[in-house]
C-alpha cells in the first residue's frame, strides 16, 4: 500500500475536534499537533486506529520522506502555527492513496 502525508494548516482545537467528532470515514486520517516537529507528527501518526489495517512503518517513513523533501513548507507551518498562538493545532492529512483518491473522485460526485 501506498502513503501520502500533508500538511493542511492551523486551526483551532474546538475547531479540529468539532471536526473528528462528526467526521468518521474510512479514508484519509486528520491529525493535529501543537507542535511542528518531526517528533510531533510520528506520534500523531502512531495514533492511528490499527484496525485500519495500514502497515505503520511504510506510514512514519512516508512522514519522514515528507520531512525531508519538504522544508520550506515546514518552516512556513512552524511560523504560522507560532504566529497563532497556543489554542491552536497544526493539522496533518495521512492516507492511502487509493482511498484519498476514492475520497476526492467522491467529492467531485465521479464515483467510477
Amino acid at each position: 500500500m501506498k502513503y501520502t502525508f500533508e500538511i493542511l494548516g492551523v486551526s483551532p482545537v474546538i475547531d479540529f475536534f468539532s471536526y473528528q467528532l462528526e467526521t468518521k470515514s474510512a479514508g484519509p486520517e486528520y491529525l493535529g499537533t501543537y507542535q511542528c516537529t518531526l517528533d510531533a507528527f510520528i506520534e500523531s501518526v502512531e495514533t492511528v486506529p490499527p484496525k485500519r489495517g495500514w502497515e505503520l512503518d511504510k506510514v512514519v517513513d512516508t512522514v519522514i520522506k515528507f520531512w525531508v523533501n519538504h522544508s520550506e513548507r515546514i518552516r512556513y507551518w512552524q511560523t504560522e502555527l507560532n504566529d497563532t498562538g497556543e489554542n491552536n493545532l497544526l493539522v496533518s492529512r495521512v492516507a492511502d492513496v487509493k482511498s484519498l483518491k476514492a475520497e476526492f473522485e467522491s467529492l467531485l460526485g465521479q464515483n467510477s
